[in-house]
């Protein structure tokens, strides 16, 4: 072989080598490109699902802080509700009271059946109480009209229990007068009578303000559902 045959052959093989080291240089480089693209995708996988992850945190927290605003607005608009409807029982308690005074009110028409039911109250008390000497104590201006009535009231418990008439004592010390405008917060009294035994261990209430409450808390769930009830139905 002449050196014209090697040098032909050796650039042959240099061409092969070459063709194949471009070859290879060409797969490492489309394998590279494929494995940056995969873990880029990769890592755009993982962002997009860190910032959706993020969002939806986010979003929880919202929608939390929704419900718990709602939630306490609801409430606030239950407690006015509530005082709202507490103020016209209140009201409607008040206006109750203030009538009071057309029963025992001398300016008043129905003055002439407070005397009765002075008498009433005692022999309810008596009735209650079921002793034969009580202490009984009524406002200043009532004095007069409870002396008058004392011997019916006696009488009528007597016959009702068929005892002896009991002793009955007016305390000195009266209950408060009536409501007056000029110190609306001062104790008063709409009128009626307490009534205790002597040693003082039993004591009936039994004053027109006593009996309205009396009422009033036995009626309380029937006015409720009266007014709002149809309130609520409107």
């Amino acid at each position: 072989m002449n050196d014209a045959d090697v040098s032909k052959q050796i650039h042959q093989m240099v061409r092969f080598i070459r063709q194949e080291a471009d070859e290879k240089a060409n797969d490492i480089s489309v394998s590279a490109e494929e494995e940056f693209n995969i873990e880029k995708l990769q890592l755009v996988e993982a962002e997009k699902k860190k910032i959706r992850q993020e969002y939806e945190r986010k979003q929880k927290q919202v929608e939390v802080r929704k419900k718990i605003e709602y939630s306490m607005q609801l409430n606030a608009s239950r407690i006015k509700v509530l005082q709202a409807q507490d103020d016209l029982v209140s009201a409607m308690r008040e206006a109750a009271s203030k009538d009071l005074l057309n029963v025992s009110h001398e300016k008043f028409k129905h003055h002439h059946n407070y005397e009765g039911l002075l008498k009433s109250l005692i022999v309810q008390g008596l009735l209650r109480l079921k002793e034969p000497s009580v202490l009984l104590r009524c406002r200043k201006e009532d004095v007069h009209m409870v002396h008058s009535v004392l011997h019916a009231a006696k009488a009528e418990y007597a016959e009702r229990t068929h005892v002896h008439e009991p002793q009955i004592i007016v305390d000195y010390i009266h209950l408060p007068p009536a409501p007056s405008h000029s110190d609306p917060h001062a104790l008063s009294c709409s009128g009626g009578v307490v009534l205790a035994s002597r040693d003082g261990k039993i004591v009936f209430e039994n004053t027109l303000d006593a009996r309205l409450d009396v009422v009033f808390r036995g009626k309380l769930p029937e006015i409720r559902k009266l007014l709002f009830s149809q309130a609520a139905a409107a």
